[in-house]
């Protein structure tokens, strides 16, 4: 797997400028984008972690959203990198035995990722980084 860094820079990116947007554009949408794009990108990571059940972070408002991203995006790409090292939990994007064989559902029932096998990490990377561009033009950001 290649490594995280295009990841964590789109990921850190958007929550400066989530952090830097005035509260009229922030309440216009771009805080509901980021806080629907960090509980994906945190279910994500708690489902490559083995997690039992996900934990759906809390809506802590306008103002802490680019925090929230920050933060969901560093424990997504520390998970990516635990599974490419091949640890980790049942539901690892590595495909090892013993696996869920896919990462399932995120909050509110959209796809986190589909089927997850041997080489899975780098194709979660990829949507991963499509998820963060996509929600920063969402977002208009």
């Amino acid at each position: 797997m290649r490594d995280t860094r295009e990841l964590d820079e789109a990921v850190n990116r958007l929550a400066d400028r989530l952090r830097a947007a005035p509260q009229s554009r922030l309440r216009q949408g771009a805080a509901a984008e980021g806080l629907a794009l960090a509980r994906e990108l945190a279910a994500l990571a708690q489902r490559l972690e083995g997690a039992p059940e996900v934990r759906v972070m809390p809506d802590a408002g306008v103002f802490a959203v680019g925090d929230q991203l920050a933060v969901a995006g560093a424990d997504l790409a520390e998970a990516l990198r635990a599974a490419a090292r091949g640890e980790g939990g049942p539901g690892r994007a590595d495909g090892a035995p013993g696996g869920a064989g896919q990462v399932g559902a995120a909050p509110g029932g959209a796809e986190a990722v589909g089927p997850v096998e041997a080489g899975g990490a780098e194709a979660v990377l990829a949507d991963a980084l499509a998820r963060v561009r996509a929600a920063a033009e969402r977002a208009g950001l």
